[in-house]
């Protein structure tokens, strides 16, 4: 069990339907039964995706009467694109170096 809230968050992400439930709630809060309708899976089963995302922290659920809209909450995601621009700077470094290779090999050829 992941203890830090990276690994909680990426854990969280590993799983392409609570990816697909994000992506939804980059329209707008949504119902339970709102999110569930494009998966051929139980409302249950779709509940437990929710409940993995309401633990990492990447969404929230309100209360509107008897309805409990879910939201996004992206703070945890701000963490994952942090620690992914650290190796963005690795591979940048890798196609400058390739830049650098084919500059000399037209050089080369002109």
């Amino acid at each position: 069990m992941p203890t830090d809230q990276l690994s909680t968050t990426f854990a969280a992400l590993a799983d392409p339907t609570r990816r697909a439930i994000l992506a939804r709630l980059t329209e707008g809060e949504a119902t339970v039964n709102e999110l569930a309708e494009p998966f051929e899976v139980s409302l249950q089963a779709v509940s437990k995706h929710l409940k993995v995302l309401e633990q990492a922290g990447l969404i929230s659920r309100g209360r509107t009467k008897q309805w409990r809209p879910c939201r996004l909450e992206a703070g945890p995601l701000a963490e994952v694109a942090g620690w992914v621009a650290e190796y963005r700077r690795f591979w940048e470094s890798g196609f400058d170096r390739l830049d650098e290779h084919l500059r000399q090999l037209r050089e080369g050829t002109e």
